[in-house]
């Protein structure tokens, strides 16, 4: 059983109904499914999108299963946390009545989303050169895991790119085991590249009346967000390794244990360090010569680590972390998500939302709880309008409007 409906209603923000969207009018064929898709199109679905998922009869989207934990109704919350503000159309591909609802649908959009196994889209005749062919305007994007050459064969699982793209032998003890993000990090980062792909596509297409093939994976983005590690390989031939929670080029920044959790500690420069001194009850250290500069502090990072757990270990971490960010040094307690949330609505940033859910007839059910968008606009601002949506909830109203594009759907298919 989920507690996502057991946390503090004061945590819940109020749903923005009303109003312009700034992607209000676009229309989305998403034919992705798990993760990478599903994030990319539900962050354009929050800016005003409307989302059409496409999902295969009786079985949906895989993370439908992908449970524990589930809501109340069963539905993995997997599945809940990345497709908010979509309609489902359950629609069988592997028949010709599919494919050509299929058509009907893209011929319909502004934009196409997918992340079969290359190759996939050509076999079902919804491969980007085909419908190219019959809609010049058509926005295609097209994610994988190792993109559609050599690679093509390969499975873009979330869990292998972050091994075989490098990411698993940074992250962990030096002298322990590799270790995975405790999130499916890559196809997040890959989901984000897309919608910026897509929106650039979209762009062009305003000015030229083009489409264009937007085309991202797995790999590529990994190694793109390794950002200073790869550089580093890249510029100067460094092959990063393990350090758990210690930084390659800055010192202190790490975390350091308390009385109670572990402290975080982002030191950042010599200012920042001399206060960390001073609120420490040493302000000696930011005068000793071992720890003068950021360079010298990572050159003796171990001496200096053993010198401010020192310091540390009379009190917890809320205590230091009150201590130092009145001093102006950024740290913070290693929170778990719970605390997490709660910090956020301590600071009024959005963290969950209730999103008004409808019933058959359009009466008004029982919200869906909902993790806020971090996207801010100040003038088109991200709107929660529907739950994420059950099985094929959707398709009669979806084709009856293709049938008949001047009949307006019904007050529960929108």
């Amino acid at each position: 059983m989920s507690t996502q409906h057991d946390m503090p209603d004061e945590w819940a923000g109020v749903p923005d109904g009303a109003g312009r969207s700034a992607l209000d009018g676009l229309r989305i064929a998403d034919f992705s499914r798990v993760l990478a898709g599903p994030y990319a199109t539900m962050l354009l679905a929050d800016l005003g999108a409307d989302v059409v998922k496409v999902e295969r009869p009786g079985i949906g989207d895989d993370t439908r299963a992908w449970h524990p934990p589930a809501d109340r109704d069963g539905t993995s919350t997997y599945f809940l946390g990345v497709n908010r503000n979509k309609r489902s159309i359950a629609l069988d591909l592997t028949t010709e009545a599919g494919r050509e609802q299929a058509r009907a649908l893209v011929a319909e959009s502004d934009v196409l989303v997918e992340n079969f196994r290359p190759g996939t889209m050509e076999r079902l005749g919804l491969g980007h050169q085909e419908l190219r062919a019959r809609h010049p305007e058509l926005i295609y994007c097209s994610i994988s895991g190792f993109g559609s050459g050599a690679g093509a064969a390969i499975p873009g699982y979330d869990l292998l790119v972050q091994a075989v793209g490098g990411l698993m032998s940074v992250t962990g003890e030096a002298h322990g085991e590799p270790v995975k993000a405790g999130v499916a990090l890559v196809d997040v980062i890959t989901g984000l590249h897309a919608s910026v792909g897509i929106l650039a596509a979209l762009r062009h297409r305003d000015a030229t009346g083009e489409g264009q093939f937007v085309e991202v994976n797995l790999l590529g983005s990994l190694l793109s967000a390794m950002v200073n590690q790869a550089s580093a390989f890249a510029v100067a031939g460094v092959v990063p390794g393990r350090m758990g929670n210690a930084h390659p080029s800055i010192a202190p920044y790490e975390t350091l244990p308390t009385t109670d959790r572990p402290l975080a500690l982002a030191v950042g420069n010599d200012r920042q360090f001399a206060a960390l001194a001073e609120a420490v009850g040493d302000p000696g250290l930011a005068l000793d010569d071992r720890f003068r500069t950021n360079a010298d502090r990572v050159a003796h990072r171990v001496e200096l680590r053993d010198i401010l757990t020192k310091r540390l270990s009379d009190a917890g971490a809320d205590h230091w972390s009150t201590v130092l960010l009145a001093a102006g040094v950024p740290a913070g307690p290693v929170n778990t998500l719970d605390d997490a949330f709660a910090f956020a609505h301590r600071l009024g940033l959005p963290g969950i939302v209730d999103v008004p859910a409808a019933s058959a007839d359009g009466a008004e059910g029982e919200p869906s709880r909902q993790v806020a968008s971090p996207i801010a606009l100040s003038g088109t601002p991200a709107r929660y309008r529907l739950p994420p949506p059950r099985l094929g909830q959707h398709t009669a109203d979806i084709l009856h409007c293709l049938s008949d594009p001047a009949s307006p759907p019904n007050a529960a298919g929108t």
